[in-house]
């Protein structure tokens, strides 16, 4: 019986994340309620605040679920594939993120309210600062990935680590920022991975040398 009420919760749970990304991506973080994100999941309010204690509780539980995949995704790279350039896992990681964001209409959805959808203002405040901290953790490992890569002498000497990682992270990021505010502009993977690849190829060192 316990486990039957846990398998439960954990459907109304996923219940609730699902409605909170139509919600959200509808109307806004702001101007949205857990009365309406309850009414979308087909729960109680109470059954909501069972889960989640407020907004930016259930907002981001709804984000981790994203970055838990990536985290997933790192995991595997480092674990189960040998590079012999480093920053080439920089280059599937982000080629794994612009495809999930491209055909995953979860990512798709949370990618778009986090850009163009969320005031970081009140409650929301903490949760921003959390995000900061994945985007800090994603720079510093882009730093080590670069300071390896160009000791191994795939990276021009003259390029900056933490210079190059930023840059990465800017593509990435605008990338992604532009196409899940209108579609229509460029295909995300195609156009996205070849961007990558075009910018990667200006820090390293020519194949023929």
């Amino acid at each position: 019986m316990v486990r039957k009420t846990r398998e439960e919760a954990l459907v109304t749970r996923n219940a609730i994340l699902d409605a909170a990304e139509t919600v959200f991506q509808e109307h806004g973080v702001s101007r949205t309620s857990l009365a309406e994100v309850a009414v979308a999941a087909g729960v109680t309010r109470g059954a909501v605040y069972w889960h989640f204690t407020n907004k930016a509780a259930l907002f981001d539980a709804m984000v981790q679920r994203v970055f838990g995949l990536m985290e997933a995704k790192l995991d595997e790279l480092q674990h189960q594939r040998h590079f012999d350039d480093p920053v080439e896992m920089l280059r599937e990681l982000t080629f794994y993120f612009l495809d999930r964001v491209q055909g995953d209409p979860s990512y798709y959805r949370i990618l778009r309210i986090c850009w163009h959808k969320c005031e970081y203002v009140g409650e929301m405040v903490k949760i921003r600062d959390q995000h900061f901290e994945h985007g800090r953790s994603f720079l510093g490992m882009g730093i080590t990935a670069f300071e390896a890569s160009r000791e191994l002498g795939f990276l021009r000497p003259r390029v900056d680590p933490r210079t190059a990682a930023i840059g990465l992270m800017a593509v990435v990021d605008g990338l992604v920022a532009n196409w899940t505010l209108d579609k229509s502009i460029f295909p995300l993977v195609d156009a996205g991975n070849e961007i990558i690849d075009n910018y990667l190829a200006g820090l390293r060192v020519p194949k023929d040398r």
